[in-house]
């Protein structure tokens, strides 16, 4: 029982982590950018970066939340809300398409700060659980 609460509190230290560590990410390619580029370009990243940090945090939420529900219920309730969620974040990058078509691949490139930090969070319990094995 104790291996199960310890796994569970290192899954929920992760699920903690990868929030901050977006944002993190993100600041650092705006301020890298910043020598590269404008300020218009930085925001943009960090922009980005911040919109993926809150979808990371209502993804997380929402699933724990509709986890209680039953499973018929939960699976409407989903697919509402993730229709809805999907709309809001077209709508969001039509907005930036709209007002900063030039500087698109900005907003991009910090909301796809996640894929990184996923990797490097698989890669890190990847090596543990191989120690763990050994």
């Amino acid at each position: 029982m104790t291996i199960l609460n310890s796994a569970m509190t290192e899954e929920e230290k992760i699920l903690r982590r990868i929030p901050f560590e977006i944002l993190i990410l993100a600041s650092v390619i705006a301020l890298a950018s910043l020598f590269f580029f404008n300020p218009l370009i930085a925001l943009l990243i960090l922009s980005g970066g911040a919109l993926s940090t809150l979808s990371f945090i209502w993804l997380k939420q929402t699933v724990t939340k509709f986890l209680l529900f039953g499973k018929k219920k939960a699976i409407k309730s989903i697919l509402a809300l993730y229709g809805i969620r999907l709309v809001l974040i077209i709508a969001i990058f039509f907005i930036i398409i709209f007002f900063f078509s030039r500087n698109i691949i900005a907003f991009v490139a910090g909301f796809s700060a996640m894929v990184p930090v996923f990797l490097a969070e698989a890669v890190v319990a990847l090596s543990r659980m191989k120690q763990w094995k050994s």
